[in-house]
Formats: C-alpha cells, sequence, structure tokens
C-alpha cells in the first residue's frame, strides 16, 4: 500500500506564501518524478511544475520565478514553496510521484488527495 499526503494549503492575501508538502509512504523502493498539479474549478487539471530524481525541475510559464519545486528524498517528501500568489492561482493542488514499490516489478503513479489553496485579492 502506498498514499501521498498533501498539507499545507489555506487561504492567503494576494502577494503571500505559501508551502504545501506531500509525504510519500508506504511500500516503496524508489521514486523517481514527483510533480505539482492544480485544478481551479471548472478547469482542466495543470502541471504547475515537476522535478525528476536527479534534481532537474521545471515549471509552468505561469509560476516560473514565484514557485519552487524541491524534494527530501531522505522522507520520501516534495515541496512547493509558492510565492507572490495571486487571486489566479486559487485551485486544488495535487501531488503525483512515479515510483517503484517493495517486491513488484514496474513503476506506478499515485495521488494525492489535494489541498485546497485559496487566495484573496
Amino acid at each position: 500500500q502506498v498514499q501521498l499526503v498533501e498539507s499545507g494549503g489555506g487561504l492567503v492575501q494576494a502577494g503571500g506564501s505559501l508551502r504545501l508538502s506531500c509525504a510519500a509512504s508506504g511500500s516503496i523502493s524508489s521514486i523517481e518524478a514527483m510533480r505539482w498539479y492544480c485544478q481551479a474549478p471548472g478547469k482542466q487539471r495543470e502541471l504547475v511544475a515537476a522535478i525528476a530524481s536527479t534534481g532537474i525541475t521545471n515549471y509552468a510559464d505561469s509560476v516560473q520565478g514565484r514557485f519552487t519545486i524541491s524534494r527530501d528524498n531522505a522522507k520520501n517528501t516534495v515541496y512547493l514553496q509558492m510565492n507572490s500568489l495571486k487571486p489566479e492561482d486559487t485551485a486544488v493542488y495535487y501531488c503525483n510521484a512515479d515510483l517503484s514499490r517493495i517486491g513488484r516489478s514496474g513503476t506506478f503513479r499515485y495521488w494525492g488527495q489535494g489541498t485546497q489553496v485559496t487566495v484573496s485579492s
């Protein structure tokens, strides 16, 4: 059994900051890429940022320079530092991870349950 649990969402004023965390737990052998997505009401889920096991990162144009993705491999945790938040950043934020499981072959993608981020103007 593998779980991804997000935390750190909440309500913040425009210009403020939040730090999201996503911890993976269970029978994990190794984790490859980890990502953050967001989904605003009535819109499709879209990629916000990704980080490879090597530490290489990429970002959506809309968050470049404002958000920073990082990971702690010892804790199987990925973070999203969100600065200079805007009302249009309001969404549910989900993490996912591509990982291999102990005793099983192959790579599997798991999702967290999501955490709400609301930015007031």
